[in-house]
Parts: C-alpha cells; sequence; structure tokens
C-alpha cells in the first residue's frame, strides 16, 4: 500500500495539526526545552547535535553484560543494561532503565528516554526517543521523533531520504510543506503502534493513538487515533502434483 492520506481536519491549519504538543507529550522527555520555539516538531531534529556537543558529560551509570563499544560522548542513566556486542557512538543521551539489546547500533546525535527498548540489529541516528519507546527488533529509525510509549513492530524502517533530491515536503491537504531537510524521517505520536515490515516514508506524521498494519508502505500525514490495513489481492493457483508428492 503507498498512500498519501490527504484529508485535512476540519479547517484547521497545518500550524495547529502539527503543533508539538498535539502529536507529543512533552513532560515524558528529559528534554523538553529542544522544542522551544519550534513551529513545527521537525524543527528540532537539526538542534540535537548541537545541543548534545552542549549538555552531555560522559557518565557511565549502566551495568554492561558482556562487551560493549561506548564512545565518549555518551550518557547513560541508572539502572540501564547494555548487552554484549551493543555499539553506542555518541554523541548520545541514554536515560534510565533503559535495555540496549546485543547487535544494537547507536548512531551520533541520539537520545533515548527513560525505560526504552533498544533491539537486536536496530539502527538509531539523529532522532529523540521519548520515555517508553519500543524499537526492539531490527528496526531503523533516522531523523525522527518517537513519542511516548510508541512500538515499532519487528522490521519497521522509517526512511528518512528521498530517491529524488530536495528536501522533504510534508503533506497535508493539497498544501506542502517545505521542511527544510533533506534528511527526514517521521514524526510518530504518543502510544502509536506501527507493524511489523512496514515502511514510513520520508516526512510522514503518524497522529496519537494510530495503527498502522504490518507491510504498510505509508507517506504523510495520518490524523490520530486512525488504522491503515493494507488490503492486499490474493490468487490461489493450482499447482500440478509432483510424483514425489504422491501418497
Amino acid at each position: 500500500m503507498n498512500s498519501f492520506f490527504t484529508n485535512r481536519v476540519g479547517n484547521e491549519s497545518p500550524e495547529e495539526v502539527f503543533y508539538v504538543s498535539r502529536l507529543l507529550h512533552l513532560e515524558q522527555t528529559e528534554h523538553k526545552r529542544l522544542f522551544k520555539q519550534c513551529k513545527y516538531p521537525w524543527e528540532v531534529l537539526s538542534k540535537i547535535g548541537p545541543y548534545l556537543r552542549e549538555t552531555v558529560k560522559r557518565g557511565i551509570k549502566n551495568v554492561c553484560v558482556g562487551e560493549a563499544y561506548i564512545g565518549k560522548d555518551v550518557y547513560i542513566g541508572e539502572g540501564s543494561v547494555v548487552e554484549d556486542g551493543a555499539m553506542i557512538l555518541g554523541p548520545a543521551y541514554i536515560g534510565k532503565n533503559v535495555v540496549i539489546r546485543h547487535g544494537a547500533y547507536i548512531r551520533e546525535n541520539v537520545i533515548v528516554g527513560d525505560g526504552c527498548v533498544v533491539g537486536n540489529s536496530t539502527e538509531l541516528k539523529n532522532c529523540i526517543l521519548f520515555n517508553e519507546v519500543q524499537v526492539p527488533h531490527f528496526n531503523y529509525v533516522g531523523d525522527s521523533i518517537l513519542g511516548y510509549k510508541v512500538h515499532l513492530g519487528a522490521g519497521v524502517i522509517i526512511s528518512n531520504l528521498r530517491s529524488i533530491p530536495g528536501n522533504v515536503k510534508v503533506k497535508y491537504g493539497e498544501i506542502e510543506i517545505d521542511t527544510g531537510l533533506r534528511k527526514f524521517g517521521a514524526v510518530v505520536g504518543d502510544k502509536a503502534e506501527i507493524g511489523c515490515n512496514a515502511v514510513l516514508n520520508p516526512g510522514s506524521i503518524i497522529g496519537r493513538g494510530s495503527v498502522v498494519y504490518p507491510c504498510v508502505s505509508w507517506r504523510g500525514y495520518l490524523p490520530p487515533f486512525k488504522i491503515v490495513k493494507n488490503k492486499a489481492n490474493f490468487e490461489i493457483s493450482e499447482l500440478e502434483e509432483k510424483d514425489d508428492c504422491k501418497e
């Protein structure tokens, strides 16, 4: 399924629909000051790197199970566990009671909130995960914001780069908003659920509490508390029975 959801929300403007607090509960991140004076939530993405370089002081308060690579500009909060084979390049801020599983790859400019799970073969880059986000199995999250208690199923990819050169644009009805960003994946609102092997294409905005079913390829704006289903058509044909399969 390759969809643009173009419905407007009443007569509301893009500024109203994409207002930060409409999508994200800012009390569920220790870094809400990053969003100060942001007209749109994606404007925070260019601020993550400078913010971390200015504020993060190396502090390792976690438990390591086996051996992991932890860069010099990394803070990890109390109660967190980093499993064998994980790599955290930094700059990065990892909150309290986080589980970073074997084979996780956390690149530059990443904020992971309290109680999150970052799983095997999951890659994070220039992104913010609010508290209790789960990205547990084979996920890619680049240049994106995941709200409180967002869950990505196995294999979910958040694509952050257009195939055709140019800035990523966000669509709302007939309006296109130029983000000014060459790389921008998605803003996923609080408690949204993205099913296994779904793809969120560049510039996707997922409203609070919405559900994207497995294997959907989504782009554009999905309002809050909606479900997107992939209604694929299947064809069943006869297959000649082989001799070695006969009873």
